[in-house]
């Protein structure tokens, strides 16, 4: 069973985006000048560029995103979004705190070993920024509770460590047209890959891996260098927050970004939409 609990800000954020209906930014509230004084200082760093200003932070701060997986991809995502000023977050897990996450998921401190990540994850996360709304999903998240999820937000971050929920994530984000940020890391190595799927011309993570039946290998196995989820969770982030304040131009959408932390060399590769992809092959565009 799934466990559901709010944490509201004041101010609420807008509508999500139909399928196919309107444009994601007009969506988006628009800033006006009583807002304005509010921005200030906390973005103060986000006010001064010169393509990002305050329609962006506007944009942000009436957006949601679900992560799912808290581990060390979904702390740092979370992190920093929280900070950069993302209106709304869904934080879905199913696990608890345990003494062997700390070398890598920031989010949680010794005092957390025991809670649901969930729950330590959501007060670390207001105490970072008192104006985020918070919304707990404690389970795991499948059928109708995932569709649920996926529809009040704007984007969904996928940081889960198995094959099963990450195949379930990328057909529910293609069937509400949510853009998904998907991340991954294993030993020395990270990956990042986004699908803009609200476009017909997307690759989407069936694309890449048309067999998700098989067995994902786990940090728990394999191990992990700490810091690489944090390389990796960060970008996730970056490029949420780009999505969802229209500054992801060029678009990264159908591009796979492989990170060598040992050579600390980046290498990226362009995701084909594949004809016979056993997801997408339907969706209008396919050749």
């Amino acid at each position: 069973m799934i466990m559901s609990m709010k944490h509201r800000k004041q101010q609420r954020r807008v509508g999500t985006m139909e399928s196919g209906e309107q444009d994601h930014k007009s969506q988006l509230a628009h800033p006006s000048p009583s807002n304005t004084p509010a921005l200030y200082p906390r973005y103060a760093r986000h006010l001064s560029l010169s393509d990002f200003g305050e329609a962006a932070q506007s944009r942000l701060a009436h957006s949601g995103a679900l992560i799912v997986g808290l581990g060390g991809l979904g702390s740092a995502a979370a992190v920093y979004l929280t900070a950069a000023g993302i209106g709304r977050l869904v934080l879905a897990d199913f696990d608890r705190v345990d003494e062997t996450n700390l070398q890598r998921q920031i989010l949680y401190r010794m005092k957390d070993v025991g809670r649901r990540k969930t729950q330590a994850a959501s007060a670390a996360l207001l105490a970072l920024n008192p104006a985020l709304e918070v919304e707990e999903l404690d389970g795991r998240l499948a059928d109708s509770k995932l569709a649920s999820a996926i529809s009040q937000c704007d984007i969904v971050i996928d940081g889960s460590d198995n094959f099963a929920t990450r195949a379930a994530v990328n057909q529910a984000c293609l069937t509400q047209r949510r853009p998904l940020v998907s991340g991954a890391a294993l030993r020395w190595e990270g990956r990042l890959a986004v699908f803009d799927l609200r476009r017909d011309d997307s690759p989407c993570l069936a694309c890449l891996h048309p067999d998700m039946s098989e067995s994902l290998e786990t940090c728990e196995r394999g191990g992990v260098i700490g810091p690489l989820v944090g390389v990796i969770g960060s970008l996730q982030a970056l490029e949420a927050l780009k999505l969802l304040t229209g500054t992801d131009n060029p678009s990264r959408s159908g591009r796979l970004l492989r990170y060598a932390a040992r050579s600390g060399h980046f290498t990226e590769f362009t995701i084909e939409r594949r004809p016979d992809c056993p997801v997408c092959r339907h969706r209008p565009g396919t050749q």
